[in-house]
């Protein structure tokens, strides 16, 4: 009896005053997790220089008024010259094939010719809208994406955590396709094939 005394005093307490529901507005929305941003321009690395010495992680954030802060005035692709990259990667993976949690994985890729190349920003957005909103059903197998502009062919590539799982990438791969709304097949590597070989054949298609 007593919880359904604390419920009827509960419904009969009336509504907070204005102030404090202005107050609660102000709050910003929180994300399931941390998300960051990182940034790689590999057009004049250092003779001698080891891969991934020119990448910089630049902003961590966790809420949604952050992410749109730094998309809108900072992390756009189009914005990029040539050899330039953006990566998107949950906090505390960096995007690299030796991290821990990526050194097991793979990715998709999806590939814009150069006749298509104004849709890299759109396609890089719905993708980030879907990682920091958990739209994937296999979120926990996702490390991050990441946007490769080049002169003659930009790449969208989606890092995933385990390459062996078929059935998690599969699952990824169509909901990304489908996320994108693209006709045009994708398809997944392994790092560890793109390690011994640069042209090695992809191991799923969707």
């Amino acid at each position: 009896m007593a919880t359904e005394d604390a419920s009827d005093t509960y419904a009969a307490a009336p509504p907070p005053p204005p102030e404090v529901e202005v107050e609660a507005e102000k709050q910003p929305h929180k994300l399931e997790r941390k998300w960051s941003f990182w940034y790689d321009n590999q057009s004049k690395p250092k003779q001698g220089a080891a891969w991934g010495s020119t990448l910089r992680k630049v902003y961590t954030f966790d809420t949604v008024e952050e992410f749109w802060s730094l998309h809108d005035n900072i992390f756009k692709p189009g914005r990029l010259t040539a050899n330039a990259d953006f990566h998107l990667f949950k906090a505390g993976i960096e995007p690299k094939w030796e991290d821990p949690e990526c050194a097991n994985g793979g990715k998709w890729t999806w590939a814009i010719s150069t006749s298509r190349k104004s849709t890299l920003d759109d396609m890089w957005l719905e993708t980030l809208m879907a990682l920091i909103g958990e739209q994937l059903d296999e979120s926990d197998e996702i490390c991050g994406v990441v946007a490769n502009v080049r002169q003659r062919q930009d790449k969208l590539s989606l890092w995933t955590k385990t390459a062996t799982n078929e059935a998690a990438q599969m699952s990824i791969g169509k909901k990304w396709k489908e996320i994108l709304d693209v006709t045009d097949k994708i398809t997944y590597s392994y790092h560890d094939d793109s390690r011994k070989d640069r042209s090695a054949r992809g191991r799923y298609t969707v």
